[in-house]
């Protein structure tokens, strides 16, 4: 007699992501503890394989989890807090003053929470977070159910946790060594900050750390043109810098990249060097817009951020994808730029390999993890249905989500979370939240 499978799936459209691009209109996935083990056409006659769970999705989209490339999950804290400013006087005499004020441990708990449920509630499954006092963002993530890269944050000046800049190599070591064999929905990893910020000792210091642990090198890069005087006098571009630095390769994931000089998108390209691209942040803040058609057609994975929730103002990546596929086509004047199957791409199977799991998650294939999640179809906006993809990326609402699994487990459905107290997060938020309204508001 057939094993029963943990969970069946059916009557739902399925988008594969898958090499093919496959579509399923009358879907049937079958997961078997943390893994996808068929993903099929249902059979209008055959009975449903056995299974522990089983769940109806007609009238659903079924999708792989959303990947965020960039994350800052803490600053769900200083949402709202300082708006319709540049990047470098927002960070300077808003956010650093606030985070030395107001960030410490349960602080970073309480927010990385708060971030991790409402990227839950919009489709994201796995984020790749970049912050300091990462140990207590890995708790949440674990809380949560989510996957996560974490990227201990490492700065020339003092942070939260590591009050000694002489220390943040060593504290970001220390962090990879903790949470490399903790929990395989956890990957640790190295975030500078950004080559303003960290001298180039820092950076190389740093890099090697990442290398020799093996885990992904995290780094802005080319945010801002303010950015770009700074760093080379606009003599030079922060890509080419750090590309001298030695610290462009497979390992390494550059965010933003707006600011790129004739010959950056190449130099990335062959470093095999991935981007974070965070439209909805780059546009709040004015930095400008970056070459996302050219670095795709050069090769480079460019994965779909949202930044942190300070720059956004949320996390919902079903939005983003929507930003994202306008703002191209308006920028080069061509409806054919950015196209959907594209942009759904980079937030999830390219998404995937920028942030190194690749070959675990991002499409729905035999033997990848059981990442997906359901879209509850019925709604005004998403009907009629053509294109599903198109609709996806087009039309639906992070609110569409109605079910989330992750490594084989439901951590929502019907919009409920089973992993965390979703009043009890919100009413500790607000708690913070009353305490920075009283200096920094």
């Amino acid at each position: 007699m057939e094993k029963p499978f943990d969970i069946v799936i059916h009557g739902g459209v399925v988008i594969t992501v898958n090499d093919d691009s496959d579509i399923i209109a009358d879907g049937l996935i079958c997961i078997r503890g943390n893994r996808l083990e068929r993903i099929d056409t249902c059979s209008g006659t055959a009975p449903l394989p056995p299974a522990v769970k089983t769940i109806d999705a007609r009238g659903m989209i079924v999708l792989p989890g959303l990947v965020n490339t960039h994350t800052h999950t803490p600053m769900t804290l200083f949402r709202g807090l300082a708006d319709d400013l540049p990047l470098q006087q927002w960070l300077e005499e808003h956010i650093f003053p606030a985070e030395s004020r107001h960030i410490h441990p349960e602080a970073v708990e309480i927010g990385a929470l708060l971030a991790c449920a409402e990227m839950i509630l919009s489709g994201t499954t796995t984020c790749c977070d970049g912050y300091f006092l990462e140990d207590c963002v890995a708790r949440a993530v674990l809380q949560s159910g989510m996957r996560a890269v974490l990227g201990q944050g490492v700065i020339d000046m003092p942070a939260p946790g590591v009050p000694d800049a002489a220390d943040n190599i060593a504290a970001a070591e220390r962090f990879i060594a903790r949470w490399r064999n903790a929990s395989s929905r956890v990957q640790p990893s190295v975030f500078c900050h950004a080559p303003y910020t960290c001298s180039s000792t820092t950076l190389q210091a740093a890099k090697k750390s990442a290398d020799k642990a093996g885990v992904r090198f995290q780094i802005h890069a080319a945010e801002t043109r303010t950015e770009k005087e700074r760093l080379a006098e606009g003599h030079s571009s922060p890509v080419k810098v750090l590309d001298r630095l030695g610290l462009l390769d497979a390992g390494t994931l550059l965010v933003h990249c707006v600011w790129l000089d004739e010959g950056d998108v190449e130099i990335i390209a062959e470093s095999g060097a991935a981007v974070a691209h965070c439209p909805e942040s780059n546009m709040k803040l004015a930095s400008g817009i970056a070459p996302v058609i050219e670095l795709l057609a050069a090769g480079v994975p460019v994965g779909l951020g949202t930044d942190g929730c300070a720059s956004n103002n949320n996390l919902d990546l079903l939005q983003e994808m929507d930003t994202a596929a306008k703002l191209h086509k308006v920028h080069r004047m061509d409806p054919t730029a950015a196209d959907a199957a594209t942009v759904l791409r980079m937030a999830t199977s390219t998404a995937a390999t920028a942030v190194g799991l690749g070959k675990e998650i991002g499409s729905l294939a035999f033997g990848k993890k059981a990442d997906l999640i359901l879209l509850d179809a019925r709604q005004p906006h998403l009907i009629p249905m053509y294109h599903p993809i198109s609709q996806v990326v087009y039309a639906a609402k992070g609110s569409d989500v109605h079910t989330s699994i992750i490594d084989g487990r439901v951590v929502m459905e019907n919009r409920r979370l089973s992993t965390l107290n979703l009043e009890q997060i919100l009413d500790r938020a607000n708690e913070l939240g009353r305490k920075i309204r009283r200096t920094d508001a």
